[in-house]
């Protein structure tokens, strides 16, 4: 009772001894949020595809600020599972499938700042109206990232997948 003791200030009208409903919206947001991730992330890359204008920029660099929100969010949310749902911190951190998981997010999130400091350039021309000057190679690259993105979700998935089932411990 005492890992999830913390949620009981922020959720009092459970009450104290009924906290299940606190765990199951921490396990809907964290879906939520990943699926938005996802979303914000395939958005991206269908964007990328077509031909780069003023609007195409301006959904793309939303697309990004969502991406960004989703995993910060998802970050917080999912940490918040570990240490005060579930199973326990204890549990999760001598699970390999559950530190891959969390190696991989972390890893692509690092990866995820090279089309987000590229996007983050483009604000200025899209508030002006204007296509942003970038290169072809540098879309391709940026393309080429956002896919790696994707394909580290999948490796995620797998790994929540086997969790589920309370393998690879």
């Amino acid at each position: 009772m005492r890992r999830i003791g913390h949620c009981a200030i922020v959720f009092a009208w459970f009450g104290a001894h009924n906290l299940q409903p606190c765990a199951t919206l921490f396990a809907f947001l964290h879906h939520l949020l990943a699926f938005t991730l996802v979303s914000a992330l395939a958005v991206e890359f269908i964007l990328l595809g077509q031909e780069l204008s003023p609007a195409t920029a301006r959904r793309i660099v939303l697309a990004d600020a969502v991406l960004g929100a989703a995993a910060g969010l998802l970050l917080v949310v999912g940490l918040a599972r570990v240490f005060f749902f579930e199973k326990g911190a204890a549990y999760y951190f001598h699970s390999h499938a559950f530190m891959t998981k969390f190696s991989v997010f972390i890893a692509v999130s690092l990866l995820s700042i090279i089309p987000t400091v590229e996007f983050l350039r483009w604000r200025k021309p899209v508030r002006d109206g204007q296509v942003p000057a970038v290169s072809p190679e540098k879309l391709r690259f940026i393309k080429r990232v956002i896919h790696g993105e994707i394909g580290a979700v999948v490796i995620i998935l797998l790994c929540a997948a086997i969790m589920a089932r309370g393998g690879w411990v």
